[in-house]
């Protein structure tokens, strides 16, 4: 059986799409998958079970991309052509079947849209992420066993859904103090090569024996690896934050201006917490511009955020016990 699988050109949104490869491997064994993505998710997909191949659709003018994609998988009968892009693709390819993603028109969670895809809505497989052993030994080597690690993802793609950097190394501090949620506990701090310059404050305010510094240092699967050895995730609305979440490790999402009911971080062991200003709030406000780089976070406090992640791994506790 032969499937094409148009996920997303972005991490997170790629990301929350997972659990429809999952439940694509599972209930297709024999399946050939071939996924189509952006570059930037493409490491973690061709890990997926059964993908035999993985087309990176780097954005070109004029929809160039599309075409070529087009180019490359015009020639294959295909048993099924799942598209969350909602693209004309589909439709100009010979395809048994057809499942595309239609328009969110009820506001459901991404996760639960893009399950509606192939009727799972009610019932969504939950994001899954993969590894293989050496991305675990990578991560063993940079975060050993031995005490608790707290994980910070301070950047995002849009400086407008950046919390002040310099509350981060104050929450830090707090978390990791001896009376803290996760005393003495080393601080893995993670992002993108070019993300360096914006987290540097924090990266200078932390202890050097207490900085795990991997901005950039990685690559994405290995940060995933050394995700899954945090013991508490916290970090703003990004791709880094789902696959916190989807690592199954205790995952706290800072939100502002973007919408958690809808792109929160998912799973039993996530949660939520945003600014005193609601996401109305802030984009009805007269200074609110989305081609600013200026944050709109800083109404969420360091106290709000702490208490949040007390509440969280409580919640993770007491269901566990």
């Amino acid at each position: 059986m032969k499937i094409l699988f148009i996920s997303h050109n972005r991490l997170g949104d790629a990301v929350l799409s997972t659990g429809l490869l999952a439940h694509l491997a599972r209930a297709y064994p024999a399946a050939q998958v071939t996924v189509a993505c952006g570059p930037a998710p493409a490491p973690l997909l061709a890990l997926a079970p059964n993908v035999e191949a993985v087309v990176v659709m780097e954005k070109a003018p004029l929809a160039g991309h599309w075409r070529r994609l087009w180019r490359q998988v015009v020639g294959q009968r295909w048993d099924l052509v799942v598209d969350l892009r909602a693209s004309l693709l589909a439709w100009l390819l010979w395809a048994k079947q057809r499942k595309v993603l239609r328009p969110n028109a009820v506001s459901l969670h991404r996760v639960r849209h893009v399950a509606g895809v192939l009727g799972l809505a009610d019932q969504p497989p939950e994001p899954e992420l993969w590894l293989r052993p050496e991305h675990n030994r990578t991560a063993a080597r940079h975060l050993p066993a031995g005490g608790p690690i707290l994980a910070l993802g301070p950047t995002a793609n849009w400086g407008g859904k950046q919390w002040p950097i310099d509350r981060f190394l104050q929450l830090a501090r707090r978390l990791t103090s001896p009376d803290g949620l996760l005393p003495g506990a080393r601080v893995a701090v993670f992002g993108a090569p070019n993300e360096r310059g914006a987290a540097q404050s924090l990266l200078a305010g932390l202890p050097g024996e207490q900085l795990v510094d991997l901005i950039g240092r990685i690559e994405l699967p290995e940060v995933l690896a050394c995700l899954g050895r945090s013991d508490l995730f916290i970090g703003n609305d990004s791709g880094l934050m789902h696959m916190a979440a989807a690592a199954q490790v205790p995952t706290l999402g800072l939100f502002g201006p973007s919408r958690e009911e809808l792109y929160g971080p998912w799973g039993g062991k996530a949660a939520s917490v945003r600014t005193d200003l609601g996401f109305d709030d802030i984009r009805n406000d007269p200074a609110y511009d989305y081609r600013s780089q200026d944050s709109w976070m800083d109404t969420l406090s360091i106290a709000k955020v702490e208490t949040a992640a007390r509440a969280l791994l409580t919640k993770i506790r007491e269901t566990a016990g």
